[in-house]
């Protein structure tokens, strides 16, 4: 019988969400602080628990967030993250709510610092993605010595739930690093995507 569905890392084949998160978001470089900010607050609410569980709960997020709009959020009284912390679609983790206003407002110092959050993130890799060309799941790292050096940087900033495992898994969805395997249908195009552009 012939293939229907296109070759896929192993972790994007439970579902539809997945699927599609995988085929059209994961691994392309992302530039646009808005949607760094999103996937900041997204991974960091991940922590011990799956993608997909952040995933099924994104538009909740999107929703009771404000658009994910750091400066909105920055502002947020005890009282909203209060509210935040009974709302069912969103990890009623307190710690990560209140996570969520603090990274906003070190966000915002950064944007300040560095004209945007774009221009500081992408420093790290010297402004391309880092290419890796695995071939199995088990070979996938689950951090580097560049999350090291920017979960230590953001922690020292005022960011929180910002460990290396973290940022790691951050800097897969945004683009910083190409860790779709070889063989998937997305490894060549993420590639391509990625290359310097000649001076």
């Amino acid at each position: 019988m012939a293939r229907t569905e296109p070759v896929r890392c192993g972790w994007a084949q439970h579902s539809p969400l997945e699927s599609a998160y995988h085929d059209l978001e994961w691994g392309v470089p992302v530039h646009d602080d808005g949607v760094l900010f999103e996937f900041l607050i997204l991974e960091g609410a991940q922590a011990g628990l799956s993608w997909s569980t952040i995933l099924a709960k994104r538009e909740n997020y999107r929703a009771a967030l404000d658009g994910f709009d750091p400066a909105k959020i920055a502002r947020y009284t005890p009282a909203r993250r209060a509210r935040l912390l009974q709302n069912p679609g969103l990890v009623r983790n307190r710690l990560k709510i209140e996570s969520t206003v603090k990274n906003a407002r070190a966000f915002l110092d950064l944007q300040t610092a560095f004209g945007s959050f774009d221009a500081y993130l992408w420093r790290f890799v010297d402004g391309a993605p880092l290419q890796n060309h695995w071939t199995a799941m088990k070979q996938v790292p689950a951090s580097s010595p560049v999350s090291d050096a920017l979960s230590r940087d953001l922690k020292a900033r005022g960011f929180s739930f910002v460990g290396t495992t973290i940022l790691y898994a951050y800097m897969q969805a945004v683009g910083l690093v190409n860790d779709h395997l070889v063989d998937c249908h997305r490894h060549a195009p993420i590639a391509r995507l990625g290359r310097r552009k000649r001076s």
